[in-house]
């Protein structure tokens, strides 16, 4: 039998994907075969993680809050990669943690604009060939926050909460068209991101080993070992799901 997993022949536009989860899923998608286009704003981070996966990976600089510059993206990534791309993985992200009082609703604004306006402009631009093709797999990375209250994250919880309507709403939309849709709630996963959320906070960081039945943080690679799963033919049943990738957490005491 052919390999269910494998992502030969696919493109995959990643946004966030020079550190973190988005690297963790960029490596995993390259060594199924996918060519990956890399999107971020700093230059020198996605360099370095190109280097790092090697020929199936290249990348595109890119502020994805400037909506405007959106189209121009796409058109660099595909000449870069050779093809239009035919997976999405909306990952980019930025964290806030400031209790509900002291978040501005400027700074509750750049939070939702980053996470989930980003992420439905790219959709949207991606989506008409996706449906002409009858071919396409678009990925969100939503998180614990979308599946149990944390505190001080509001903003943050507010966007990856979006996701899984959007997950849900697009999939009953779309996947009868050969696009399928999912989501991945990663747990909490050792990355830049957990390092600057956990920083100078010992106790949280014990209660999250404590609540987590695998008793450990997570690696990037796992969250790209689901991203190319939900991405191959292995799930081609599989739409409109937000995949728990947390060690237990969600569902742990």
């Amino acid at each position: 039998m052919a390999n269910p997993f494998t992502l030969e022949n696919e493109i995959a536009l990643i946004t966030g994907g020079g550190t973190g989860l988005g690297l963790g899923i960029a490596q995993s998608m390259a060594a199924a075969g996918a060519k990956v286009v890399l999107v971020g704003r700093r230059e020198a981070e996605l360099k370095q993680a190109v280097e790092q996966i090697g020929a199936l990976a290249s990348f595109a600089a890119c502020d994805i809050t400037k909506y405007e510059t959106l189209p121009g993206l796409l058109a660099d990534a595909e000449k870069k990669a050779g093809g239009v791309p035919t997976i999405l993985v909306n990952n980019a992200g930025i964290h806030l943690k400031k209790p509900t009082v002291d978040t501005s609703i400027g700074e509750f604004e750049t939070v939702i604009r980053t996470h989930l306006f980003a992420a439905y402009e790219l959709t949207r631009l991606l989506l008409p060939g996706m449906l002409a093709r009858k071919h396409g797999n678009i990925l969100f990375t939503a998180s614990m926050a979308t599946l149990i209250g944390l505190p001080n994250v509001i903003a943050y919880s507010a966007a990856k909460s979006a996701f899984g309507g959007v997950v849900r709403g697009l999939a009953s939309e779309v996947s009868g068209q050969g696009v399928r849709v999912n989501a991945i709630a990663p747990g909490w996963i050792e990355s830049p991101m957990l390092t600057k959320a956990l920083s100078g906070d010992e106790p949280r960081k014990n209660k999250i080993l404590a609540r987590t039945p695998m008793q450990k943080f997570g690696q990037p690679t796992d969250i790209g070992n689901a991203a190319v799963y939900l991405c191959s033919p292995a799930a081609s049943f599989v739409t409109g799901v937000m995949l728990p990738v947390d060690g237990g957490a969600s569902i742990g005491f």
